[in-house]
């Protein structure tokens, strides 16, 4: 397997990405989006391998507040400051999902990649959309998974999960851990449980690698004051695939029914007993969703 191990890209707005590649720079690229404090190997390098045994070439990256890539701890976020937006949906914001789709940008520019098939799931799957929308020229295909259209009347959040999302991890890595494993918890697919010791790993790796609780309050303010796409996402005219659980407590269904029939000729896809996770036992699934996707996309 032709793995990069860790690089670093230097954006020109000053933010540095850390990223990752998998697979031979020939073939057709895939970039790979995470969402909301998730760092890139919540896309775990079996995913990665399984999509270039299939013949791409694979990127996946920390966006900015995670992992290893720059962190704005100088832009102080309270609880407050976050119901406060939430509520008002406005409000001066450290950065918007559209800065986050300008990131992916200009890791492709650093990589010397004029376009590529994009996948994003959950919070990356709004950057995804914002990047088929906004640098049309850079997208083959999109893959919006789990995901929304920003407007506020779908894909809600389950209240019951509310508390746990405001709720300190604590300032310790057990603490983080332990928190970690509840909210994994909270939100897997009723269908496809996870393994304790998988979602341990997990954990572990995402606090060892970087993980601040100042840069999960940043990206929550970036999805709340996301604008709504609604009509913007009928001027995509690449291949696109909407993936949503039926059992999504993070972002409700709708949110990916919404998306679907906003797109013009995107296709949709509804999975039983998924939640907000990507399970292993689902990975064939949505490859194969991924590369039908691609697959449909013009030879350019």
């Amino acid at each position: 397997m032709n793995r990069s191990g860790e690089q670093f890209a230097s954006l020109h707005s000053g933010i540095d990405l850390c990223y990752e590649t998998f697979g031979d720079p020939n073939d057709p690229p895939i970039l790979l989006i995470m969402g909301l404090g998730g760092p890139m190997g919540w896309w775990s390098d079996d995913f990665c391998e399984r999509l270039t045994s299939r013949g791409y070439f694979v990127i996946r990256y920390d966006n900015r507040d995670t992992g290893r890539s720059t962190k704005l701890r100088q832009h102080r976020v309270t609880k407050r400051d976050i119901v406060r937006t939430a509520v008002l949906a406005r409000g001066t914001v450290p950065y918007t999902i559209g800065d986050l789709a300008v990131d992916a940008v200009g890791l492709l520019d650093h990589l010397e990649i004029d376009q590529a098939h994009v996948v994003g799931v959950s919070m990356g799957g709004m950057i995804g959309q914002t990047l088929a929308i906004d640098h049309s020229e850079r997208v083959l295909s999109l893959t919006s998974i789990m995901s929304t259209t920003g407007r506020r009347t779908v894909g809600h959040i389950h209240p019951r999960l509310l508390p746990m999302m405001l709720s300190s991890a604590g300032s310790s890595r057990d603490s983080y851990v332990k928190r970690a494993i509840r909210a994994a918890e909270a939100i897997a697919s009723p269908a496809y449980p996870p393994e304790r010791e998988a979602s341990l790993a997990r954990a572990y790796e995402t606090y060892d690698r970087g993980w601040s609780a100042s840069g999960v309050a940043r990206h929550i303010l970036a999805a709340v004051t996301q604008p709504d796409r609604t009509k913007r996402l009928g001027e995509i005219d690449v291949p696109v695939t909407v993936v949503h659980g039926s059992a999504d407590p993070m972002v409700n269904r709708s949110g990916g029914r919404a998306t679907a029939r906003a797109i013009r000729d995107a296709e949709h896809l509804e999975i039983e007993g998924m939640g907000h996770d990507i399970p292993p036992q689902l990975y064939d699934t949505l490859i194969d969703a991924i590369v039908k996707t691609a697959e449909r996309a013009p030879v350019r």
